[in-house]
């Protein structure tokens, strides 16, 4: 079986756009969203209604997605979060606010042996950015692999003999997995890179080959920016794509 996974499209159209167009897309027997369909970007109505017309995906929610639907408050967020989260609210149409709505919560199993997740396995809010919060979320997966995302940052943490360890994906990074470890992995962001490469990235999982493939591509980000700035979205929104941060 053939996997593509990815996550956090944030509203950024050109980029997934520019996802769909690839063979890999094509190629997956299934496709995993691990969350954040909305938020930042300025194309939230168009993103919910292009991502309806995939096939053979299961995805999850993320907390952008929660707010925006309106089943959390904005509150929680930082200013730029919230008034992104707020705007968005007034540019998706009842029919796409009632599809986040009816996104399912992390975790999920999928296949019976592949846990997907936006924050960790046990908070689909809580940031896994670091070896320790990596343990805790191992505690709570019963599954080999898990797949999460929410930080933005490409990684895998391996666990075997109770020892943790961490590896940062560059591109086309390949890893054969090892029956004895188990995975927690993060394919990065579509829509908002933040690991200082503006390349949109994905991962591809071949369950019979037992292999990992962590890929970029580009996309059009002048378009992305011209786009949030004339939405009147704050700066830091169009700024921070070409950086990767």
């Amino acid at each position: 079986m053939r996997y593509l996974i990815f996550s956090d499209i944030h509203s950024n159209l050109e980029a997934f756009e520019e996802l769909l167009k690839l063979k890999a897309v094509k190629e997956a027997d299934k496709c995993l969203f691990l969350g954040d369909l909305v938020g930042y970007g300025a194309n939230p109505d168009e993103i919910i209604s292009l991502f309806q017309e995939m096939e053979n995906i299961i995805s999850i929610r993320g907390n952008h997605d929660k707010v925006i639907a309106n089943l959390e408050s904005s509150s929680l967020f930082n200013p730029v979060a919230a008034f992104s989260a707020e705007w968005s609210k007034l540019h998706i149409t009842d029919s796409n606010e009632e599809f986040l709505k009816e996104l399912k919560k992390g975790p999920e199993l999928v296949d019976h042996f592949i846990t997907i997740c936006h924050g960790s396995t046990f908070d689909e809010d809580y940031y896994v950015f670091s070896m320790f919060e990596a343990v805790e979320s191992f505690k709570f997966m019963e599954t080999s692999i898990g797949f999460f995302g929410h930080t933005h940052f490409p990684v895998i943490y391996l666990m075997r003999n109770e020892k943790i360890d961490i590896v940062p994906l560059s591109e086309e990074t390949k890893i054969k997995l090892d029956p004895n470890t188990r995975y927690l992995i993060n394919p990065g962001s579509i829509g908002q890179p933040r690991d200082k490469n503006a390349k949109s990235s994905y991962i591809i999982f071949d369950s019979t080959k037992k292999e990992i493939l962590f890929k970029r591509y580009d996309y059009n980000v002048k378009e992305t920016q011209r786009k949030i700035r004339e939405a009147g979205l704050p700066e830091i929104l169009a700024s921070r794509l070409e950086a990767g941060i």
